[in-house]
């Protein structure tokens, strides 16, 4: 037993630390103990520039920023807390054809989600920031509710607020080590002794690695440099201009005290800190400033505003600032561990602050959060993400692109080729454009010999669509050979499975052995926790093969509920995925195998050991595009041969390879959904269309039985829908929906479909709305009339997919 102990132990005492402490003691929680090795802000907090902005791109993420600035309100306008918080606004410059465009894409994924954002002239500009040179611009995006603040006033500011509610936070303790027995922390080491907790929660920022590496953790966060300057008076008053960012000219601003401005950007080349460890005793340090690198900036944001030609610099700040592996926070429960709550790798913390010490409260309390934040939690990343040779190389590529224009589909490019397919350099031979998914080189498209295999990205019509075009129509007229060996493959097996799957999934387990059960895993309030498909292999003996990016959420999600003696084992890299799909599919197979391959042998939703040439395969008949094909389970090391002999034998049939972008038009057509964008936490099966899939009847109880069988019996006040143009739009997901110019729905997922030719979108409705049939779509600030129809738009009765 320890000398201390707490019910929430928090290490770390930034803006982040501080806000959990404040929430948790809002809430009522009581025992909250916050230990800081040094004094309150002394990490990345106190000289962090302190712009607060709102809008990211997803819908949730900017519902945390909102709910930041809401905190930061009331704090200051009912508390009565004095921490410089001026809501005077940002403003963002769109300086080419291509930047407008962006913040008109920005200005309608903003009004999707209740965040307002005006489109405005570049004389509107100039009036709400004179400084600036309008000259050249071709408009600007203005948010009023942004804003900026003092970082280490509004901690200081926080900190208090949670002592007065309770909290203890002491200052000067340095956590040293940890104890950790059966994947949970039972003590944690001080310079002033030892505590226990029920809960620990990781707020240490850029430190998050080191103490990681005591846990046995690769924390997928680390630091690299951030220089921004402070000029000398400007003669201005400027305390009311509101922020500025101009992502073209690569820079930021800040109005700061009499007169002066705070100018800051992000550069190529940025110096990862802390690599391979931050020296130990860096408290409130700053780095040597590097004008060398800082100048280029300089220089834009001369342009930008030319008065900084005239006055001088009163000061260089160069300081290290979080960073994760994608450039986004690193948040929630680490596999692995009953109690460790991860909350760092905050880039943008004194945004994010207030909100995201809401969620992790919410988290810890309410075993979940109030807003589905798969997009920051710790479970998208892999055991690659937090190693040096991933992570820092990352980042600087993070950094560099912080403002720099990245088109829909814009890929990475350090950190690449570390999982390959066996497949790998064939379809490169073949053309393959690659993307990236957790690792995995994926093909996205393939380029024909007179085309170099690099992508084609735009705005409004990416060159790579006429590919993917001829990609859907193979599959859909033809014969198609799909590498999706990057899918997640587990096998959970041992006394107790079939049991313990029953309670976990909507759908009744029980089948025969070699059935295939498509099936969802809900929580307690009916939200959908993961969309996975199993292979029944034995009696209590499961495959569950799940997306490429959800594996390590998916195994979490089944680790943290199943009885010991049922156990969860990754077969992915021993599996390669080969499908085989199209109308044509199954004469390809035939002419392949020595095996019966007839629709008696292996009929739709079953699996099937079968030989392919000289290869054992397990072919399983399901697909994510709606036609006849079969998803072939191999041994990596048959993997080249199969493809082999299959594209050999596909040669008569016209067969082709076909990238993950031609998947996205195929499952749009056929109406099937997918987890994070269609479904998540925040809907259940009943609500998202998938209400077949509960089998009320034929099974017990299972988690959220009790929501879904109320959804089922009484209907819900919201649904998925799909909508339909004639236009060929350029969607990307998150446009707004509109009735009678209100907004009704966000766009879940969007895409063409060739076979129907129309643009087909999905979006939540309002039991309201569901008679409605028209309705408006805002694309890049223009709209366009939608129809609500009925889906799925392509072979509604499965004819082609049980065929």
């Amino acid at each position: 037993m320890s000398e201390n102990s707490a019910k929430h132990l928090i290490i770390g005492g930034g803006i982040i630390g501080c806000s959990i402490a404040y929430h948790l003691t809002r809430m009522g929680e009581e025992n909250v103990v916050l230990l800081e090795r040094a004094g309150l802000t002394e990490g990345a907090t106190w000289h962090a520039a302190g712009l607060v902005g709102q809008l990211r791109s997803s819908r949730n993420t900017t519902r945390m920023l909102q709910k930041s600035v809401a905190m930061y309100d009331r704090l200051q306008n009912e508390e009565g807390l004095n921490f410089d918080w001026k809501k005077t606004g940002s403003l963002r410059l769109a300086a080419t054809r291509d930047r407008m465009l962006e913040a008109k894409r920005l200005a309608t994924m903003a009004r999707s989600f209740d965040l307002e954002m005006q489109i405005i002239s570049p004389s509107e500009a100039k009036d709400l920031f004179p400084l600036i040179d309008a000259a050249g611009l071709e408009g600007a995006a203005f948010i009023p509710s942004d804003g900026y603040v003092d970082p280490a006033s509004l901690c200081q500011a926080i900190a208090g607020a949670a002592r007065r509610q309770g909290a203890d936070i002491r200052l000067n303790v340095e956590v040293t080590d940890f104890t950790v027995a059966k994947g949970r922390i039972t003590s944690v080491h001080t310079t002033e002794g030892q505590w226990d907790a029920d809960t620990v929660i990781l707020a240490t920022g850029m430190w998050s690695r080191e103490l990681g590496a005591k846990l046995g953790i690769r924390v997928p966060a680390c630091a690299v440099e951030h220089q921004y300057i402070v000029t000398e008076s400007t003669g201005a008053e400027i305390g009311h201009y509101p922020t500025l960012r101009d992502p073209e000219r690569l820079v930021y601003y800040k109005p700061d005290v009499a007169g002066r401005l705070v100018i800051g950007g992000y550069e190529d080349d940025t110096v990862a800190f802390g690599n391979p460890w931050i020296p130990e005793r860096f408290v409130r340090q700053l780095l040597p400033e590097n004008m060398d690198r800082f100048l280029p900036l300089a220089e834009l944001a001369s342009q930008v505003t030319p008065i900084v030609n005239e006055v001088g610099i009163r000061q260089v700040i160069n300081g290290p600032i979080p960073y994760s592996a994608d450039g986004d926070f690193v948040m929630g429960w680490q596999p692995g561990f009953d109690n460790l709550m991860m909350a760092t790798g905050f880039l943008y913390g004194i945004a994010a602050g207030g909100g995201a010490g809401e969620m992790i409260a919410e988290w810890i309390v309410a075993g979940s959060p109030s807003l589905d934040l798969w997009p920051l939690d710790v479970r998208r990343f892999g055991p690659h993400h937090g190693t040096r040779a991933f992570m820092f190389p990352r980042a600087v590529e993070h950094y560099a692109h912080h403002y720099k224009m990245r088109y829909p589909g814009q890929e990475h490019e350090t950190a690449r080729q570390l999982r390959l397919s066996p497949l790998y350099r064939r379809l490169k031979d073949a053309g393959a454009v690659y993307g990236s998914k957790n690792g995995w080189e994926r093909s996205l498209w393939f380029a024909p010999k007179d085309v170099e295999p690099v992508d084609q990205l735009d705005f409004l019509e990416p060159g790579w669509k006429r590919f993917a075009a001829e990609e859907h129509k193979a599959v859909r007229e033809r014969v198609a050979l799909i590498d999706q060996t990057s899918f997640a493959k587990f096998e959970i097996l041992g006394e107790g499975t079939l049991g313990a799957l029953q309670w976990l999934c909507v759908s009744n387990m029980d089948k025969p052995e070699g059935a295939i059960i498509y099936t969802q895993m809900c929580n307690a309030a009916g939200g959908i926790e993961a969309d996975v498909t199993f292979i029944r292999l034995g009696r209590d003996h499961f495959r569950m093969i799940t997306g490429s990016g959800f594996g390590v959420h998916d195994s979490d999600w089944l680790g943290r509920n199943l009885p010991k003696g049922v156990h969860v084992v990754d077969v992915t890299s021993g599996c390669a995925v080969l499908n085989l799909v199209g109308p044509l599919s199954r004469k390809v197979l035939e002419t392949a195998s020595e095996s019966d391959v007839s629709n008696q042998a292996i009929p739709f939703s079953t699996a099937s050991d079968i030989v392919i040439g000289a290869a054992p395969v397990l072919a399983a008949r399901i697909g994510y595009v709606g036609e006849l094909g079969y998803e072939l389970h191999i041994p990596t090391e048959f993997a080249a041969h199969v493809y082999d002999a299959l594209w050999t034998a596909g040669q008569k049939n016209g067969i082709a390879n076909v990238g993950y972008r031609a998947v996205e038009s195929l499952r749009m057509e056929k109406g099937y959904v997918y987890w994070s964008g269609d479904i998540s936490p925040d809907y259940t099966p009943i609500e998202a269309g998938l209400g077949f899939r509960v089998h009320l009847k034929s099974k017990g109880d299972f988690l959220g039985r009790n929501v879904l069988e109320d959804q089922k019996n009484n209907g819900t006040s919201r649904r998925l829908c799909t909508f339909v143009s004639d236009a060929h739009l350029p969607l990307t997901g998150g446009e707004t929906i509109l009735r009678d110019d209100q907004v009704v729905s966000l766009a879940t997922s969007a895409g063409f479909g060739y076979s129907v030719g129309k643009t087909i979108l999905r979006g939540y409705l309002d039991q309201t709305h569901w008679g409605t049939t028209e309705f408006m779509l805002e694309v890049f600030g223009e709209r366009h009339g939608i129809t609500q129809v009925d889906g799925p738009l392509y072979d509604p009765e499965n004819r082609a997919l049980k065929a």
